[in-house]
């Protein structure tokens, strides 16, 4: 069963709006695969620090979960101990509260060393935050020898005790983690391509459009919190540019807290990122919604510069929108694509070239005929956009990035004594 306390006020949430989030919160039930026999709004005027819900909701309840034979409860709200355990004792089965739940998934999802590792984290912490009052069989004694001193270390205590010293052990291999994603990131900026991160809401399509990219095999299904370890690929963009492509876990409303510190080295990938596409589900009713949630953790992150100068939205499932042709015509920084059909994925391509180009400058080089593999690499690492035979020599102008014009000098050092002008802006070369 599930239900979603709607708190009635002045500021409350429209019905419509309450209905999005129980949906949203029966599709997270589903991602770990429970039978919801009843779904709810539940209106709460007052939110009662004992159990949440007024007496008379829960004794409806009460009624309902046993006339269905419900063993567990998914309370979309944010549940405090005292609360879970009055619930619990009142309707006689498992109660979950919507963090518990994101982290029940995120446990059955994560693949990686690393996300395990993020998970087990995030759970400790919000165990530890329940273990003064949840489990009052843990308050026996244990030990201790009593003429030497007080009464023995409680069970309650030990628990705890071993609970701190395993989430000190997790931060410290994390950091580890850390570091080597660092040292990854920093081999990554010597080769470099430019890292093009998808982001997104979670079950908004950045995993299918990440395949339909790359043409790899993450597992994307119609699940929330699907993808939960980061996964990079390379893409050839139309101009011949290498990009690498992110995908990172998707974000939803009222992400746990404990859930955004401890992913914090998977969500740095964002961080450094040239490029930001943040993929939207543009068919769901509630997508204006998801997709300020999505720029508030953005924010949360740091990325307000990014934000301010607008980052690339790719508004996903048009081929579930009717009417599509008779919208209005989008801005340069928006994109209607399907990643299920391929819809669109020209443009998304050609877009991201164009918006990489703005970062890049054009450079002038002269090189001999004979040097081929030179040649063969300005090709690769940039966009040639002239190239012209003149006195023995090749002259090209090549627009890329500072950091390829800088491991071009280092890698055919004996070429810039002859080339090299840089073109203050592709307007200047035009």
């Amino acid at each position: 069963m599930v239900i979603h306390p709607a708190k009635k006020s002045k500021e409350s949430t429209s019905h419509g709006d309450d209905a999005a989030r129980l949906e949203e919160a029966c599709g997270l039930a589903l991602a770990i695969d429970l039978e919801v026999v009843h779904r709810e709004v539940i209106p709460v005027r007052e939110e009662r620090p004992s159990t949440l819900l007024g007496k008379g909701a829960v004794d409806i309840l009460q009624t309902m979960i046993a006339n269905a034979e419900a063993s567990f409860v998914v309370v979309d709200a944010a549940l405090s101990p005292i609360q879970q355990r009055n619930l619990e004792k009142a309707w006689k089965c498992k109660v979950i509260d919507r963090t518990g739940l994101i982290l029940e998934i995120f446990g059955a999802r994560a693949r990686t060393s690393e996300g395990s590792l993020q998970v087990e984290l995030a759970a400790l912490m919000y165990q530890r935050s329940r273990l003064v009052r949840s489990w009052t069989h843990l308050e026996r004694q244990r030990g201790g020898l009593g003429f030497i001193g007080g009464p023995g270390e409680t069970q309650l205590e030990i628990d705890r005790r071993l609970i701190t010293n395993r989430i000190v052990k997790i931060k410290k291999e994390l950091a580890q983690v850390k570091r080597t994603r660092a040292l990854h990131r920093k081999a990554r900026r010597r080769v470099p391509y430019p890292i093009v991160a998808l982001v997104g809401y979670t079950n908004a399509g950045k995993s299918t459009l990440f395949n339909r990219l790359t043409k790899a095999d993450v597992f994307a299904k119609d699940l929330l919190f699907a993808t939960l370890d980061p996964t990079m690929r390379g893409v050839r963009l139309p101009s011949g540019r290498e990009i690498i492509l992110s995908d990172t876990v998707g974000f939803i409303s009222d992400l746990p807290t404990q859930l955004i510190a401890a992913f914090q080295a998977t969500l740095e990938e964002v961080l450094e990122a040239d490029l930001i596409l943040h993929v939207r589900d543009i068919s769901h009713p509630q997508s204006e919604k998801q997709n300020q949630d999505v720029r508030q953790v953005l924010e949360e992150m740091g990325l307000t510069t990014i934000l301010e100068e607008g980052i690339m939205e790719v508004l996903n499932k048009a081929d579930l929108v009717p009417h599509l042709d008779d919208m209005p015509r989008l801005p340069s920084n928006r994109v209607y694509v399907s990643a299920l059909t391929g819809q669109g994925m020209d443009d998304l391509l050609k877009l991201i070239d164009d918006r990489l180009a703005l970062t890049e400058n054009v450079y002038r080089y002269a090189i001999d005929f004979e040097e081929g593999q030179a040649i063969a690499w300005l090709h690769a690492h940039g966009e040639v956009l002239l190239q012209k035979d003149e006195e023995n020599a090749l002259f090209l102008d090549v627009r890329m990035s500072a950091t390829n014009a800088h491991r071009f000098a280092k890698k055919f050092p004996h070429l810039m004594i002859k080339s090299l002008q840089l073109l203050k802006t592709t307007s200047d070369h035009a």
